[in-house]
């Protein structure tokens, strides 16, 4: 897969996500630094995908900024957005209408 055929966008080297340039569908390979990888789930226009494995607390990094931290382990590949990260400027909501800004 050719730089220019990758609906995955990675801007900076400190990026550990790329962005969806396009709606990805399930089963979808896809280069993420080099390495080929299926991805198991959709991904929406515009959400984000993890590039490398992400710790849980770690910072999430995309555009060279950190936008937030993970709130559990995430796999390469790996659709990343509110279920599994937090924002550490904002409250992020969970379905449930709990707050997640100062979870753990």
């Amino acid at each position: 897969m050719s730089d220019t055929d990758n609906p995955i966008l990675i801007l900076s080297a400190s990026d550990n996500v790329g962005t969806a340039i396009r709606a990805v569908p399930s089963g979808t390979a896809v280069s993420l630094r080099g390495a080929a990888v299926r991805l198991d789930k959709d991904i929406p226009f515009g959400h984000k995908v993890a590039v490398r494995p992400i710790r849980s607390g770690e910072k999430i990094v995309k555009y060279g900024a950190p936008i937030g931290s993970a709130t559990r382990d995430i796999a390469v590949g790996e659709h990343v957005h509110v279920h599994n990260i937090k924002s550490d400027y904002i409250p992020t909501f969970g379905k449930d209408g709990s707050n997640r800004m100062f979870a753990k």
